[in-house]
């Protein structure tokens, strides 16, 4: 019984399967059939399609070569009106060139005539004055060469003349407008160039923060203001002036390092000989640095250059002298910037 059961499975196993071949077949032609309509379709609406973009393309390549034909003959014909207008202007300017050369030789025929008129009473002239100078010597009995010597001199001697009154008119004339000229440019060069006058006496003040400082610079029995008088040479005036100290001296370098070894002591606190000696030291080479910078400064605003350090240091200086009332150095700068624009006016070099 099992066997046969099985062989019935395995039977309507197979059955199954060969029905199932043939459903899938039928289904596979018909799809087939229908994807064949629809391919068919498409290319017959891709043929239609393509044919409607064929006639427009053919419009639109008709309008464009309808284009280019309407614009060619425009260009054409504005280019034919062009040639014919040059040609018309090379024409009249043909015409004018005829007449302007038909004028210059009728012009050139009249001066050929009147240079041969000219030429014949040249030699006219000529004749007549050979026959008068013959008739002249003559007359007075005196050769051609004779007649020159003679009026040379007079000549001369009125030349002589008249050329010394026209010498003396012009030195006259040369000497008030030079006397003019240099009175505008001094002015001119003294109106663009202005420099402060600082005058400066003989005395300098220095500044106490009180008066209590007045008893520690004289110092116990005035040491301390007899040192720093040795010291510097200069002479220290302690009055009742308030919180003021006045340095007195001629020579104003000296008193310029009193003024600043003083100050020195002043901010330090510490006043007694052996500190006063140190910063008068100080002091004095601080001046002396002062008085190079300064000397320096002086040259390079004058624009010399290439100067020996002993000159700049007496440029330098000159900044501590003082002659009626007015700063040297300052003088020196200002005549020397003075000297420079009175040349440049005159054109001539300033270095």
């Amino acid at each position: 019984m099992l066997i046969i059961e099985a062989l019935y499975g395995i039977g309507g196993i197979i059955i199954g399967l060969i029905i199932g071949y043939f459903v899938r077949k039928n289904i596979g032609e018909s799809k087939i059939g229908v994807a064949e309509e629809l391919s068919e379709k498409i290319l017959e609406d891709a043929k239609k399609e393509g044919a409607a973009h064929k006639k427009e393309l053919l419009l639109e390549a008709k309008d464009e070569i309808h284009k280019l034909r309407v614009d060619s003959e425009r260009e054409t014909r504005e280019r034919r009106n062009e040639i014919q207008k040059l040609e018309k202007r090379v024409l009249n300017k043909e015409e004018n060139l005829d007449k302007k050369s038909d004028t210059i030789e009728r012009k050139e025929n009249q001066i050929a005539k009147r240079n041969k008129q000219l030429d014949e009473k040249e030699e006219s002239i000529n004749n007549l004055y050979d026959k008068q100078v013959l008739e002249l010597e003559k007359i007075s009995g005196l050769s051609v060469d004779e007649a020159k010597e003679i009026l040379f001199d007079d000549v001369k001697r009125e030349i002589s003349h008249e050329s010394a009154m026209m010498i003396k008119e012009v030195e006259n004339e040369a000497k008030q407008e030079a006397e003019k000229r240099s009175k505008e440019v001094i002015s001119r060069a003294i109106q663009r160039y202005a420099a402060d006058h600082v005058a400066e006496t003989t005395v300098t003040v220095v500044s106490l923060p009180n008066d209590e400082m007045k008893g520690r610079i004289i110092g116990r029995e005035g040491r301390n203001i007899r040192t720093l008088e040795t010291l510097t040479g200069i002479d220290l005036i302690i009055d009742d002036t308030p919180e003021a100290v006045v340095l007195s001296g001629f020579n104003p370098i000296r008193r310029e390092v009193a003024r600043i070894a003083l100050e020195k002591l002043i901010v330090d606190g510490r006043i007694h000989p052996a500190r006063i000696e140190e910063m008068v030291d100080k002091a004095k080479k601080e001046v002396e640095g002062i008085i190079k910078e300064v000397g320096e400064q002086a040259a390079f605003d004058t624009g010399i250059h290439g100067l020996h350090p002993e000159i700049i240091k007496l440029l330098g200086r000159l900044k501590y002298r003082t002659s009626y009332g007015q700063n040297v150095l300052n003088h020196s700068i200002e005549v020397s910037h003075l000297a420079g624009i009175i040349t440049a006016k005159w054109d001539a070099s300033i270095e």
